[in-house]
């Protein structure tokens, strides 16, 4: 399978990138699924379901969400409702919607989509993301159930990221992190067959601050003394992220390329 990955999707950059460009690279790439994480495409804050189900008519075959998932008090219905919406496995034992479902992919292959959120530096305590993704990944394991599976590491740290990718190696097709914004230079194959990069980026303006105009965080960082509410930065995003090519017959992958098209940083991707 031919499997795209997009990161955090910011702001009105962010979607409106993801509307113009995901149509076209979905016929260019022949890609067979797409999951893109939607944390922060309303207002950098969360997701709305009006903007979820902008991103899900371009493409997204998925949204994943991340520690922002309920800020937007719409989701807490519309995740409940809609199956395409995958919340951290490990947010809260009471939050509305699943944090790991099967989905159908092209010629009825099926491909697992799961989140689970990090520990460390996080600004509330989540539940073990690594029990929590065992046991999925006992229910469903590469070349069983599922032709392909997918973990989005939802993480601060690049040590825990890394430390679930090498957990999940080889029973996972791809696991990726995002949370972070800035696209790390390790995108790879794990000696178990798993497709891994620590962070795939953002959708959204990088002539910013992590997606956010620059002149508030800047005043805070010099000052110490908040002004103003963050807001994202509206010039052309980049969509960043991961390519992945699987075999259906085990599950592992067999080619990754990291992804950055349009907008300022350079451009790379699979053709």
């Amino acid at each position: 399978m031919k499997i795209l990955f997009l990161g955090d999707v910011m702001g009105r950059s962010g979607r409106t990138a993801i509307t113009t460009q995901l149509p076209r690279l979905r016929a260019e790439w022949r890609l067979d699924f797409v999951v893109v994480n939607g944390e922060n495409a309303t207002s950098g804050m969360g997701l709305s379901a009006p903007h979820a189900k902008l991103l899900l008519d371009a493409g997204a075959d998925v949204i994943t969400l991340g520690d922002h998932a309920f800020d937007q008090k719409d989701m807490l219905t519309f995740a409940a409702s809609e199956p395409r919406i995958i919340r951290p496995l490990n947010f809260s034992k009471a939050a509305p919607g699943v944090g790991a479902r099967v989905f159908n992919a092209t010629n009825g292959r099926k491909v697992l989509v799961a989140q689970a959120l990090g520990q460390v530096f996080m600004k509330r305590p989540f539940d073990d993301p690594f029990s929590a993704l065992d046991a999925v990944l006992r229910q469903y394991p590469m070349g069983g159930q599922v032709q392909a599976s997918l973990i989005d590491v939802h993480c601060e740290a690049t040590s825990e990221k890394m430390a679930l990718g090498h957990f999940c190696d080889g029973r996972a097709s791809i696991v990726v992190g995002t949370h972070t914004h800035v696209p790390t230079g390790d995108a790879m194959i794990l000696g178990g067959g798993t497709a891994y990069q620590t962070d795939a980026g953002m959708c959204g303006d990088y002539n910013s601050v992590i997606g956010m105009d620059k002149a508030e965080p800047l005043r805070r960082f010099i000052t110490g003394m908040p002004k103003d509410r963050f807001t994202p930065a509206e010039s052309e995003a980049t969509l960043s992220g991961l390519y992945v090519e699987t075999d259906d017959r085990s599950g592992k992958a067999v080619r990754v390329v990291m992804v950055r098209q349009g907008g300022r940083l350079a451009q790379s991707g699979p053709a």
